[in-house]
């Protein structure tokens, strides 16, 4: 579960973002990364109450290009995260309500005949916008499921043979209840390794959910939210986190947990070298975040039980005996030894 108070964002090395123009030509740095994350975080805490690890983790997908899914009850803020987050950044958001009925063309888009200019336009679907949100992903056909697999990895959309690249930046937000498994589909495992991260809200505790009250009492305050950064700007950071430096024994750290999780008892399916890659991308994105040009360790630690347990499947005996995936990989971090003197 998720804490509530506790955030990623250290205390400020930097007192502001700045970027750096030589000859006209304007360079992202660190500071700007970590004071636009601030930025952003602030602007969306005007709607989300006491979840500022969870925006933190938002964050770290924005800038790794990643996807998020969400797995919690409903009513708990995830349809206004997503908002909260194409709002502050000014991008365009489309929300898909997954059901048996919908149809892969649904998702995509169709082609069809207008009669008027005797010829085929392409109506596209709601995966154009730039923040998608896919709720109760689960609910709908394995069929309708993969028609997201593409824009998710590829970041385009073939339809009648013809491939349509998605604006950027692009970000999925999927959400699935873990209660009521009546009528779904589970996510098959290609499916679940292009999210990058797997995070829960959880519950507000007692002065959050008065705040919310207090809060919400007169009026909406995601209508009143204005953008803080531009898409462009994103776009950016985007670029610049991944020159983020990795030492090589923070490297190998990375590839020993993934590596640990196939070998690991009870384990019938471990981490895939896409999940390596996820985990290792996140590290840099928060790092970056954090306001440092480097990886620590610790950055590993932290993300890992949101960027690997989705991505580890229990065989049946340890099923039968209630071990979950975050059990094992608990174990493996426990045994993995964690390298010292990286910077």
């Amino acid at each position: 579960m998720v804490g509530r108070r506790s955030s990623f964002l250290s205390p400020r090395p930097f007192d502001s973002g700045r970027e750096i123009t030589i000859n006209g030509v304007t360079t992202v740095t660190q500071e700007s990364i970590h004071a636009t994350a601030v930025r952003l975080r602030s602007n969306i805490q005007q709607v989300i109450v006491g979840k500022d690890d969870v925006i933190d983790l938002a964050l770290v997908a924005l800038l790794c290009e990643g996807h998020v899914l969400i797995e919690d009850v409903p009513g708990i803020g995830k349809t206004t995260l997503a908002k909260a987050i194409a709002r502050s950044l000014d991008c365009t958001f489309k929300r898909i309500q997954f059901t048996p009925d919908l149809l892969p063309s649904d998702v995509t888009g169709i082609s069809y005949f207008n009669q008027k200019e005797q010829m085929f336009e392409f109506r596209a679907g709601p995966i154009f916008a730039q923040v998608v949100l896919a709720d109760e992903i689960n609910r709908a056909t394995p069929r309708t499921q993969s028609a997201l697999l593409e824009a998710m990895q590829e970041r385009q959309v073939t339809v009648d043979g013809q491939s349509m690249p998605l604006a950027r930046p692009f970000l999925v937000l999927a959400t699935q209840n873990p209660i009521e498994l009546e009528g779904t589909f589970p996510l098959p495992e290609a499916q679940v390794d292009r999210f990058l991260l797997r995070i829960r809200l959880g519950y507000p505790d007692v002065d959050e959910e008065h705040q919310i009250l207090s809060r919400f009492e007169r009026d909406e305050p995601l209508e009143r939210l204005q953008p803080v950064v531009r898409a462009v700007d994103l776009i950016a950071l985007q670029s610049r986190v991944r020159a983020v430096r990795v030492e090589r024994s923070v490297a190998d750290y990375v590839v020993n947990l993934c590596r640990a999780t196939r070998a690991a008892p009870g384990t019938q399916l471990g981490v895939s070298p896409r999940g390596t890659l996820a985990l290792y991308r996140a590290a840099q994105a928060l790092a970056a975040i954090r306001g440092r040009e480097y990886v620590l360790p610790d950055d590993v630690k932290t993300l890992a039980p949101y960027a690997l347990p989705h991505r580890i499947m229990v065989d049946g005996q340890s099923r039968l005996r209630g071990r979950k995936p975050e059990d094992i990989l608990r174990d493996v971090l426990e045994r993995t030894p964690v390298p010292v003197d990286t910077v």
